[in-house]
């Protein structure tokens, strides 16, 4: 009777805890079968690795339990910064800092895990940065990357764009952080900038000084206009030289004439 009842306690135990296996691995595969896609994602089915071409959009979706699997990647507007080394045209070293915001395009994303993988950055986005702005630098000189670079920052763009779009990666903007030169370049790029503003000052000075000059000279002849139209009308009227003695007169009488004409003429009677 005892050997009996130690047998049933056994078996109770053995189909609990069989019990409770199975019922872990039923909410295993439960919640294995179905989950959910971000926004700003999408999901690509894999059946047994492969990719089928199906692609999830954002919500729930369900799939067949350790048959298929779900790869989920970013379709937002996302961000890349790198640095390139490059030459100009006339074989200065030029080193770039580059930022390039792009997007995955919603319906090339099962592509892109079957030719690429989830590393896309580093094996396509990078490499076509280092490549196209190698090619675009090349077409300036190193003075003209400076002047000229909304134009540079356009050739690297549309280089990408042809490098990047067949792997359905959208460029959004792109935006030239930096451009470096050598220190002997650099030394170059300041003295020009420095002689340049030094002519600009003494084209400035001698502008002053002519505009000074010609003042001078208007102000000369006025002064002369004036001492002529003066002078004739001295000679004219000899009563413009009376008024002349008037005006400078303090108001004194001489105290000796001298025998000399009156400066005066007095009226008579």
């Amino acid at each position: 009777m005892r050997y009996y009842n130690e047998q049933t306690q056994k078996t109770k135990v053995g189909a609990i805890i069989r019990d409770t296996f199975l019922g872990i691995f039923l909410l295993i595969l439960f919640f294995s079968s179905f989950g959910t896609i971000g926004a700003g994602q999408r999901g690509v089915l894999l059946q047994f690795g492969g990719v089928t071409g199906k692609i999830y959009s954002e919500g729930l979706y369900f799939k067949a339990p350790f048959i298929h699997a779900v790869k989920v990647l970013d379709i937002k507007t996302q961000k890349e910064q790198v640095g390139a080394g490059s030459a100009s045209k006339d074989l200065q070293t030029v080193t770039s800092v580059v930022a390039l915001n792009y997007n995955l395009k919603a319906d090339k994303v099962a592509k892109m895990w079957q030719e690429v993988g989830q590393d896309y950055k580093s094996r396509i986005i990078d490499p076509a940065i280092q490549e196209s702005v190698k090619a675009s630098t090349a077409k300036f000189t190193a003075e003209e990357l400076i002047t000229k670079r909304e134009l540079v920052r356009e050739e690297v763009k549309i280089s990408l764009k042809g490098k990047l779009e067949p792997y359905g990666i959208v460029v959004d903007d792109l935006n030239i952080i930096a451009f470096d030169f050598s220190p002997s370049f650099n030394q170059a790029i300041e003295a020009k900038v420095t002689a340049e503003q030094s002519a600009l000052a003494a084209k400035n000075k001698l502008e002053q000084v002519k505009f000074e000059a010609q003042q001078a000279i208007e102000s000369a002849q006025g002064r002369a206009k004036a001492i002529q139209i003066e002078g004739e009308a001295l000679n004219n009227s000899p009563q413009v030289t009376e008024l002349r003695y008037i005006e400078k007169w303090d108001g004194k009488m001489p105290i000796y004439w001298g025998g000399a004409t009156p400066f005066v003429g007095l009226p008579q009677k």
